[in-house]
C-alpha cells in the first residue's frame, strides 16, 4: 500500500468533528467570528466573482452550486433544499463546500456545510439587523421554528443584545423544541399560538419557514412602523413568505439582486423595484434605517460570498488543532506528466 505524500491530502472537517469545533468554540462565539469574516468579505464585495447559483429544481426540492472567488481562493457549496424531507425524517437542507487556492487551484479544505449553514445564515442575519433594527431593539419574533430557528435567535443576542424571542410555528412540536433547546441561554423564551402574538411588541421580525410555495406567512396588516423584517426562507422561484403590501411600504435590502429577484420576496415585485445592496450600507455608500417609523426588510436568499467567508473562517479556525483529518484526495504523481504510471505502480504494490 502506497503513503500518499502530504500534497494529496485535502483537510476535511466531518459533521462530528464540525459538532466538537462549535462545541469547543462556543456557539455565541463561533457566530460572532462568522459574523467579523462576513462583514469582512461584503466590504470588499467588488473584488468577487458573482453569479446567481445554479440551481437544478424538481417537483420536490432544489438542488444548487454557489461559487465565488476573491482571485487569491476559490470557493463553493453544494446544497439541497426538500421540504417534503422532514416527513420522512431527513433534513430540509443539507450542504459541504470546498475552499481551494487559485493559484495551483488545489483544494485547501472541503467540509460539511449543513450545521456551517445554518450558522452562517444566523450570522448574515444578525449583520443585517445589527445594520438596519431600531436601536435599541430587544425583541425578536421567531416565525418558523424549525432547523434555523435556535441559531437565529443566538445570533441576535450575541450581535445585537436582544433579550427576548417570541416563537411561532404552525406545527407546536416545532416551537416546543425550539423553546426547550433555547432554555439555558439566558433569552426570554415567549412561546405563542398565533403570528399575531409572536409580531407584539417585537422590533425584529424574522421569518423562516419551509413550504416551497407563494405563501402569506405575514399579512400587510399585521406589520406596523418602525420595525426590521428578516425573511429569511424565501431561496427558489415560487417561495415567497410576505404580503406584497408589505414590500411596498419597506426598504429593502438585498444581497445580490440577479438572484434574488428570481428568489427572494421580491419576485413578486416588478424588475425595477428598488432595492438596496448591504454591501453599500456596509462601506457607506448607501444609507440604511434613516428614522424611527421605516420599515426595513432584509429579503435574504442567502449568497456564495457568505459561504466563502464561513469556509475562510472554519480554514482558519482548524489551523494547529485536531478538529478534522486529511483525505488522500489529489493524485501526486512523481512525475506530473506520468499519472498512467502512477497508476500502474500501485497496481504492482498490491500485487505484491
Amino acid at each position: 500500500m502506497s503513503i500518499p505524500s502530504d500534497k494529496a491530502l485535502v483537510p476535511f472537517v466531518s459533521v462530528d468533528n464540525m459538532m466538537r469545533l462549535v462545541n469547543h468554540v462556543g456557539i455565541p462565539e463561533m457566530l460572532r467570528g462568522l459574523t467579523a469574516y462576513i462583514e469582512e468579505d461584503f466590504r470588499r464585495w467588488e473584488l468577487f466573482d458573482k453569479t446567481p447559483r445554479v440551481a437544478s429544481h424538481s417537483d420536490v426540492g432544489v438542488i444548487e452550486l454557489m461559487p465565488t472567488s476573491d482571485g487569491e481562493a476559490y470557493g463553493f457549496k453544494y446544497v439541497n433544499g426538500h421540504p417534503k424531507n422532514t416527513s420522512e425524517g431527513l433534513q430540509t437542507v443539507t450542504a459541504f463546500g470546498l475552499l481551494a487556492d487559485v493559484y495551483t487551484g488545489y483544494p485547501v479544505l472541503l467540509t460539511e456545510m449543513t450545521i456551517l449553514t445554518a450558522l452562517r445564515t444566523a450570522a448574515t442575519s444578525a449583520m443585517a439587523a445589527k445594520l438596519l433594527a431600531p436601536k435599541g431593539a430587544t425583541t425578536m419574533a421567531m416565525i418558523g421554528n424549525g432547523a434555523q430557528s435556535e441559531f437565529q435567535c443566538m445570533a441576535m443576542q450575541a450581535i445585537l443584545g436582544i433579550d427576548t424571542v417570541k416563537l411561532y410555528d404552525i406545527d407546536p412540536k416545532a416551537t416546543s423544541k425550539c423553546a426547550a433547546n433555547l432554555a439555558g441561554t439566558g433569552l426570554n423564551v415567549v412561546t405563542c399560538t398565533s403570528p399575531e402574538a409572536a409580531i407584539e411588541g417585537a422590533q425584529i421580525l424574522t421569518t423562516c419557514t419551509a413550504d416551497k410555495q407563494y405563501a402569506t406567512v405575514l399579512s400587510d396588516n399585521m406589520v406596523g412602523e418602525g420595525v426590521h423584517i428578516n425573511a429569511i426562507g424565501g431561496d427558489c422561484p415560487g417561495k415567497t413568505e410576505l404580503a406584497a403590501g408589505i414590500l411596498a411600504r419597506s426598504d429593502i435590502f438585498v444581497e445580490f439582486p440577479p438572484q434574488t429577484r428570481i428568489e427572494g420576496e421580491i419576485q413578486q415585485m416588478d424588475d425595477d423595484f428598488a432595492v438596496t445592496e448591504l454591501w453599500q450600507v456596509l462601506t457607506g455608500q448607501k444609507q440604511g434605517r434613516t428614522n424611527e417609523k421605516q420599515i426595513t426588510l432584509f429579503d435574504s436568499v442567502g449568497f456564495a460570498i457568505e459561504d466563502f467567508s464561513a469556509l475562510r473562517f472554519i480554514r482558519d479556525k482548524i489551523k494547529d488543532s485536531d478538529f478534522y483529518f486529511d483525505l488522500d484526495m489529489l493524485a501526486d504523481p512523481d512525475d506530473p506528466r506520468d499519472l498512467f504510471g502512477m497508476v500502474g505502480r500501485a497496481k504492482e504494490t498490491t500485487s505484491q
